[in-house]
């Protein structure tokens, strides 16, 4: 076993001995404890769609947490938008009844930050402020500077994060994909880049305004990327997450299939390299999957007519550790950071992260039809990715196995 302890070293040691301990209770997983295989602390996904209740079609409390202990993550945050949206105490209350009968791994819920997520007056943010990771109204931009400065205000008060989808529907225009050269060689409607960076440059001077203590969800553009490198020096209280396609993939390994649909949209190889850059720069905090399942039918129009939004939990880690760690382009401390510490700290995720223990040098093909999650849209989907998860613990519950002997 090759004991990962990165620069916290006392971290380290408390998994390596929690790992040891479950070896004495299970000595069938004794082959474990072999250079083969490497101990990582379980991850933390800020972002994620478990569209329970109301969608539990596409997935369920169940199904997503299964996927997430199968790909390494023992804490995830769910988003609100579903069916009562969680804008008050009571309709959070049924998603956190769903939560303490279903999820395998810590499932920590968002509440919205209006009503309904229709942007037009504020939930009932202070009830549910104590039960929530912070305030969302992912898949809707926000449209009107005072909601927003009312919002931030709100949270600031009540010490949570406001956690922003940007997107500028003036700008949309009906777009599918990036406005680039793949929309313009195929007669797509193209989504501009100025529908992402200009909400987010108008929310970094309300967070300054305000002291909010703000993130920025799935940033896809390089401005993006630039404006809050240059709010961070300015000091203002802001984190990003990007998402392991943004980082692997571009509008060149596009295909017309639902698979390569999601909101942001893949944008130009530029926009790519900037994110990786900015991700080893430490502008980027966290990757976070935006895993957002839905149905085969949903997801079967191409790249015009499918739902936005694709599966990510059980092939993230393995397809950035290939795609960044094995090309030099970042370390493995600076992903497993961007994966594990800053999430949690931003979002205040306390409690033991579990751990998760790797073959990082065995390869596998990523197979959707072997998911356990309820949603198959990956464009991963067909390629060779090193590192197999075998085993995932939290507070010393086995939540997922897969010997490999």
């Amino acid at each position: 076993m090759e004991k990962l302890l990165l620069h916290d070293e006392t971290r380290g040691q408390r998994l390596g001995a929690e790992f040891l301990s479950l070896l004495e209770r299970e000595p069938s997983l004794s082959f474990l404890n072999s250079p083969e295989y490497t101990l990582l602390p379980g991850f933390c996904d800020v972002h994620v769609h478990f569209r329970e209740p109301g969608f539990s079609y596409k997935e369920t409390i169940r199904t997503g947490s299964e996927a997430a202990a199968r790909g390494g993550y023992t804490a995830v945050c769910a988003m609100p938008n579903l069916s009562p949206a969680p804008d008050s105490l009571a309709h959070l209350e049924e998603e956190r009844a769903i939560i303490a009968r279903d999820a395998v791994v810590d499932v920590v819920p968002y509440g919205t930050i209006t009503v309904g997520e229709a942007g037009e007056r504020l939930s009932d943010m202070e009830a549910m402020a104590p039960y929530v990771a912070g305030f969302s109204d992912d898949g809707h931009g926000v449209q009107s500077v005072s909601l927003m400065r009312a919002a931030m205000r709100e949270a600031k008060r009540l010490g949570r994060v406001i956690a922003a989808h940007c997107e500028d529907n003036g700008l949309l225009h009906g777009g599918c994909i990036h406005d680039g050269a793949y929309a313009r060689a195929h007669g797509l409607r193209g989504i501009c880049s100025a529908s992402e960076y200009g909400p987010i440059r108008r929310d970094l001077a309300l967070a300054a305004e305000t002291g909010c203590a703000y993130h920025v969800c799935h940033i896809s553009a390089r401005e993006s990327a630039e404006a809050i490198r240059c709010a961070k020096r300015q000091g203002v209280d802001v984190t990003c997450e990007t998402a392991p396609h943004y980082l692997l993939l571009d509008e060149n390994d596009l295909r017309d299939d639902g698979a390569y649909k999601m909101n942001p949209p893949l944008r130009g190889r530029e926009d790519r390299e900037a994110l990786v850059a900015a991700l080893a720069d430490g502008t980027v905090d966290m990757i976070a999957t935006d895993h957002a399942p839905h149905s085969a039918q949903e997801k079967s129009g191409g790249l015009e007519h499918s739902a936005f939004g694709i599966v990510g939990l059980e092939c993230a880690f393995p397809a950035l550790y290939t795609g960044l760690v094995r090309t030099g382009k970042v370390s493995l401390e600076t992903l497993l950071d961007a994966m594990t510490v800053r999430p949690r700290r931003r979002f205040g995720i306390g409690g033991s992260p579990g751990f998760s223990v790797w073959a990082l040098e065995r390869r596998e093909v990523v197979c959707p039809e072997r998911f356990l999650s309820l949603g198959r849209a990956t464009p991963f989907a067909g390629r060779e990715v090193y590192g197999v998860n075998c085993l995932t613990v939290l507070d010393g519950r086995i939540v997922y196995r897969n010997d490999l002997q």
